[in-house]
């Protein structure tokens, strides 16, 4: 079957957190000491593993976990324990923390991810972005320029329901106005993204490298299923 539409989660598929140096050189462990770069690394691996439970919680805490992408109050609520748990037990430290995570600007593109939405649009593709996450990513595409090259933008926190349920993925499908059977889903979760398969929808696995690490994962992806 011919491909129509791609489909492309959001973190660690087409763009990636990716700390700048003075997000952590004021962080300091519960003796105050300065976290060092293994802490640090792991930091950032908690704050935006897709799936997974990266710490131990309560049950209060398991519900917010469970829901975050659902609700941006929950969102907030079981991130700042992740970090504090992390070892940022400063209240201050964890919300400016918290506050990188959530804003557009700080995510940085793939090196790729510009050709391969402007090429698949050109193309004549549909072309969607589909993740499980509680804010609005549409800033990050639309300071870029890179908005006008997608035609849908389906999030969790808006449509209430997360991937890998089937749902979500027919949504983005109906406004993209292609059958699963003629779309491709790219994406870095197995268990998340390639949901997607459900729906009779191609699935291509992407990692979630440093984007430094990753400059032509993408165009790897749609050329290895004949999109590009």
């Amino acid at each position: 079957m011919t491909i129509r539409a791609v489909m492309f989660d959001f973190s660690g598929t087409l763009f990636r957190l990716e700390q700048n140096d003075s997000w952590l050189t004021n962080l300091t462990d519960l003796d105050g000491d300065p976290l060092d770069i293994e802490a640090q690394a792991e930091l950032m691996r908690r704050m935006t593993a897709p799936t997974g439970q990266v710490v131990q919680l309560s049950e209060e805490y398991q519900h917010a976990w469970e829901n975050r992408d659902l609700d941006p109050a929950l969102h907030e609520k079981i991130y700042l324990e992740v970090l504090r748990k992390s070892g940022i037990p400063k209240v201050e430290q964890a919300k400016a923390l918290y506050s990188r995570l959530v804003d557009p600007d700080e995510w940085t593109p793939y090196p790729d991810t510009e050709t391969v939405l402007k090429d698949a649009a050109g193309k004549g593709l549909k072309v969607g972005v589909l993740s499980n996450i509680a804010f609005d990513i549409r800033p990050a595409f639309t300071v870029r320029g890179l908005d006008q090259y997608v035609d849908s933008f389906v999030l969790s926190f808006e449509e209430h329901v997360i991937k890998p349920d089937p749902a979500i993925f027919q949504t983005l499908l109906d406004r993209l106005g292609v059958p699963g059977e003629e779309a491709l889903m790219v994406g870095d979760s197995e268990e998340a993204d390639g949901g997607a398969r459900a729906l009779g929808c191609a699935f291509a696995l992407v990692d979630p490298l440093p984007t430094s690490e990753r400059p032509e994962g993408l165009l790897a992806a749609l050329r290895a299923h004949g999109v590009l």
